[in-house]
C-alpha cells in the first residue's frame, strides 16, 4: 500500500519506520517540514498535505490535538482517493472525532477512529494496541495499516467516538501508575529509605506493573530527558479526560489531582521530557 503519515513527531515517525519496514511504501508529512526528512528508507518526505495524501491508499493522522487534525482536514477530504481509508489515530478525545468527522465531510464513511495504546519502542517495533471503531468496510481496507503498526486491533464499535472514549480511559490509566509511582518513590526517599527499594518490594507481586519498573527506573537516575511520552502530552490527555469526566458525569478528583502534578512538572522546566519527570513534581 501507499501510505501517507500526517505527523512526524515521537509517535508519527515511529509508525511511518514500521509501515516501511512491512514493505508499504510511505510518504510522510509534517508541519515541521525538517521534521518529515531522512526517516529511514521506503520513507519520502512531502511538501504539503495534498502532495502526501494525493495517491495514497490509506492516510494515517497522527498530531498533537483535535485542532491540528481539522487544520489538515480540507486537504485530506480533497485528495483522498475513491478507495482510500483515513486511519485518523490522534488521540482528541470524543468530541475532538465529532469535530473531525464533521470537517472530514464527504470523505466521512472512511474516516476510521483509532488511537494507539503504546509510547516510542512499540511504535518503533510495530507492536502498538490499536482501539479502532468506524465502518467495517474502512476498518477492512485498513487492515494492512493495522498489522504494520500493531499487534492487536480492539474493536470497539461501527462509528466513529467510541474509540477514542476508551483511548481516554486507558490513558487515564497510564498517567495515574505513573503519578504514583513518582509519589511512592518520593515518599520512600522523604523517610531516608532508598526508592529503589520500592521498586524491588514490589517487583513479580500482584501490584507490580512493567510501567511502574520502566518509569521508575528513568524516576530513580532522573533520565527523563528522551520522552516516549512527554509531560504536556499527558497535560493535554487529562485535560480531554477532565472534559470527557463532566460530560459524563464522573467526579474529577483524581483527574483534576493528576492536572495538578503534570503542570507543576511542566511549570519546572519539563515540558519536553518524558513523563516520569512527573516526580520532580514531588520535590521540595
Amino acid at each position: 500500500m501507499r501510505v501517507a503519515m500526517l505527523g512526524t513527531g515521537i509517535m508519527g515517525a515511529a509508525m511511518a519506520r514500521s509501515l516501511a519496514r512491512e514493505g508499504h511504501e510511505v510518504v510522510a508529512w509534517n508541519r515541521t517540514p525538517e521534521k518529515a526528512r531522512d526517516l529511514g528508507k521506503g520513507i519520502t518526505a512531502a511538501t504539503s498535505v495534498l502532495g502526501a495524501v494525493t495517491g495514497a491508499d490509506a492516510v494515517v493522522t497522527m498530531l498533537f490535538d483535535a485542532d491540528s487534525v481539522v487544520a489538515v482536514a480540507p486537504e485530506v477530504a480533497e485528495a483522498l482517493g475513491p478507495e482510500a481509508v483515513w486511519v485518523q489515530a490522534s488521540t482528541v478525545g470524543p468530541d475532538g472525532m465529532k469535530r473531525i468527522a464533521s470537517a472530514a465531510g464527504s470523505v466521512s464513511d472512511r474516516l476510521l477512529d483509532a488511537p494507539v495504546l503504546g509510547t516510542r519502542k512499540p511504535a518503533e517495533d510495530g507492536a502498538l494496541v490499536l482501539l479502532v471503531s468506524g465502518p467495517a468496510a474502512a476498518r477492512e481496507t485498513a487492515g494492512p495499516v493495522f498489522g504494520a503498526v500493531g499487534s492487536r486491533v480492539v474493536t470497539v464499535a461501527d462509528e466513529v467516538g467510541p474509540a477514542s472514549a476508551l483511548k481516554l480511559a486507558c490513558n487515564s490509566w497510564v498517567a495515574t501508575i505513573n503519578a504514583a509511582t513518582a509519589q511512592a518513590m518520593a515518599l520512600a526517599e522523604g523517610q531516608g529509605v532508598d526508592p529503589a527499594l520500592f521498586l524491588e518490594a514490589i517487583k513479580g507481586g500482584p501490584v507490580d506493573t512493567p510501567y511502574a519498573q520502566l518509569k521508575g527506573g528513568l524516576m530513580q537516575s532522573r533520565d527523563w530527558d528522551t520522552p516516549a511520552f512527554a509531560v504536556d502530552g499527558v497535560r493535554k490527555d487529562v485535560g480531554l479526560m477532565l472534559d470527557a469526566a463532566e460530560t459524563a458525569h464522573v467526579p474529577p478528583a483524581l483527574l483534576t489531582a493528576l492536572l495538578g502534578l503534570y503542570d507543576d512538572a511542566s511549570a519546572r522546566g519539563h515540558g519536553g521530557a518524558d513523563m516520569a519527570a512527573v516526580r520532580s513534581a514531588f520535590d521540595a
